[in-house]
């Protein structure tokens, strides 16, 4: 298995493959509650089996070619992933996600992450427009997607029913010219 240096703090971005369902469920368990404030995904993974069925889902979106998940490692430990909910290589599109645990938030993790898998999926496999869906009270993430030079596109207002109420959620976009153009500009600027 692959895995991509994060920067010079040791972190790593691997694939989330199904042999790794109870590392996967021991992380979660960490950050339940915290993950789950503005996503239903901690809800998926709940005992080793819906873990392994969870991942299962993504290895077969790998092999279809219409998703991807990977996990960030800190310290050797599963903290967090970015994903690829969707990819549609015909049409040019996909949406990209993230989360994290606790323990990991403040260390720009999930932004170089995203940004390796933005990069891949522009250069790689000819993906035109990349979208970030994110609840409009979930600030962390609009921060990610601001430092990743993504365009508010708009908002959809109680798109989405979560934990008994409804959430705006703001769609935010980066468009393959976009993205080339920023990710070849000094480092200092992309921050």
């Amino acid at each position: 298995m692959f895995s991509i240096s994060l920067g010079d703090d040791g972190a790593q971005l691997r694939p989330l493959e199904p042999w790794q369902a109870a590392e996967l469920l021991a992380h979660v368990d960490r950050g339940r509650e915290f993950m789950g404030r503005y996503v239903a995904f901690p809800n998926a993974v709940h005992d080793l089996e819906s873990s392994r069925s969870f991942l299962r889902g993504y290895a077969e979106k790998a092999m279809s070619d219409t998703g991807r998940i990977y996990g960030i490692w800190a310290d050797g430990e599963l903290v967090g992933g970015v994903l690829f909910r969707t990819m549609d290589v015909e049409h040019g599109t996909a949406e990209a996600g993230c989360w994290l645990e606790p323990s990991a938030v403040g260390r720009g993790l999930v932004t170089r992450a995203v940004r390796i898998i933005i990069d891949w999926a522009v250069e790689e496999r000819g993906i035109h427009r990349v979208e970030w869906h994110v609840s409009a009270a979930n600030e962390a993430s609009i921060a990610v997607a601001r430092r990743l030079g993504m365009t508010r596109d708009g908002v959809l207002r109680e798109s989405y029913p979560h934990r008994g109420r409804r959430h705006d959620m703001e769609v935010w976009s980066v468009l393959a010219p976009e993205w080339r153009a920023t990710s070849r500009a000094p480092a200092a600027s992309r921050r």
